[in-house]
């Protein structure tokens, strides 16, 4: 450990109140003219200004926060990352950001603290073993990896489970996907925000876009509460408020608002190694490096924007997690939280042109949009950049509505997107 982040000198900045930390990105006012502005500083939003600047060069990008960066659905979630899924369109898309996301601490220079210690997705009936072997059979032949447990194997990998016969969901078998896991949610935002800034981009927080300029019909910038910024291409990824926004723009997006409620236990000694989701209520948990228990379920379904929690939610949720593991019923609830999400009818997101030229969409993640986090920000670079699809968002279009070609992604695997 250098010197600047010794215990001592720890200790030192502490007693002068924390007054000689160096920002690790700039704090710029707006300018009235950009490349490319991207509206919504969370980490999609950071990471296509990042990946615009070093892959396509342009250098002249504001990202535009209306709170703190990642003070959304980024620092709102449970860490999870994965590529599990079962339409070829939708492995292209969360393998990529995988891959991408298995090189990110390297290529920013800053530890997001990737953990792939494996998900398993347990089954509880023959039933849902069947699902589980048609996604493993789908996952391999798409090129990820899986592997197809039974109860033996799965007891390997997770042995506090619950494995009595008689138990109201009994283990079957499950989906292994090794290269699953988690990460640290704050550290993806702050190393896409400090890489972005270091190649120039202006990262402008407290900056809430009110309206969007269009002139002849086209996009051609934003307006905020510090006045107008114009901009030749701009990108909106402000997850659950995207549909607000795009209504100012003058177009209606096909997306629902539910919250997604998370819990954390009082912090206990390594008892999971893992990540496990069980099929039978949808409950999903790890274990953090500071010993808690993270877990959530399914969407709480009453829309709304509310990012608090909601009792009979956790009364659901912690219930699966005590039917799958009844050894925690004795560990204390540190804190709860809600998330925000934006749902499209067939559960894969939207990611392209938008019906107004010069704006392009990355919205309608639901409760996939932290693991998609890389893949969702290059894409949609790529699209500012070229004005056109890359092959792997094409598909993800929403004129797919209109086509008939929808990525009904939560039928398809079998799990809560």
């Amino acid at each position: 450990m250098s010197k600047r982040y010794s215990a001592l000198a720890l200790a030192v900045e502490g007693l002068r109140g924390h007054t000689g930390w160096r920002p690790v990105w700039r704090f710029p006012k707006p300018q009235p003219a950009y490349d490319a502005v991207i509206v919504g500083g969370g980490g999609h939003g950071l990471a296509a200004a990042y990946y615009l600047a070093k892959l396509h060069g342009i250098r002249r990008i504001a990202v535009l926060e209306k709170g703190w960066l990642g003070g959304g659905n980024t620092g709102r979630n449970t860490t999870v990352v994965r590529s599990n899924y079962f339409y070829p369109e939708s492995v292209a898309l969360y393998d990529l950001a995988l891959r991408l996301y298995e090189g990110l601490s390297r290529d920013l220079n800053y530890n997001i603290m990737l953990s792939q210690r494996g998900i398993i997705n347990v089954a509880h009936s023959d039933a849902e073993m069947e699902i589980c072997a048609r996604l493993a059979n789908a996952m391999q032949i798409n090129g990820v990896d899986a592997e197809l447990f039974g109860p033996e194997q799965v007891r390997r990998v997770a042995p506090a489970l619950n494995f009595d016969p008689q138990a109201r969901y009994p283990v079957f078998g499950g989906v292994w996907h090794q290269r699953g896991g988690t990460a640290r949610h704050d550290g993806v935002a702050w190393g896409y925000a400090r890489a972005a800034d270091a190649l120039g981009v202006d990262v402008i927080q407290n900056c809430a876009v009110e309206d969007f300029l269009i002139e002849g019909g086209e996009c051609k910038g934003v307006v905020t509460a510090a006045g107008t910024i114009r901009a030749e291409r701009v990108g909106l990824a402000a997850a659950s408020h995207s549909a607000t926004l795009a209504a100012k723009a003058g177009f209606e997006l096909p997306t629902r608002v539910y919250t997604l409620q998370a819990m954390v236990s009082e912090p206990v000694k390594p008892v999971l190694d893992t990540v496990v989701l069980t099929l039978g209520t949808g409950t999903y948990v790890s274990q953090s490096d500071k010993g808690e228990l993270v877990f959530g379920g399914g969407l709480d379904r009453i829309t709304s924007f509310a990012q608090r929690g909601n009792p009979p939610a956790h009364e659901f949720i912690v219930a699966g997690l005590l039917d799958a593991f009844p050894g925690f019923g004795q560990l204390k609830l540190m804190r709860q939280w809600a998330g925000v999400v934006d749902v499209v009818p067939d559960s894969s997101p939207l990611i392209g042109p938008s019906p107004v030229p010069g704006l392009f969409l990355n919205c309608g993640w639901g409760t996939g949009g932290f693991k998609a986090i890389p893949a969702g920000g290059w894409l949609l670079a790529h699209l500012l950049a070229k004005g056109e699809h890359h092959p792997i968002s094409r598909p993800f279009d929403l004129d797919r509505f209109a086509r008939g070609a929808l990525i009904d992604e939560a039928a398809g695997s079998g799990i809560a997107h």
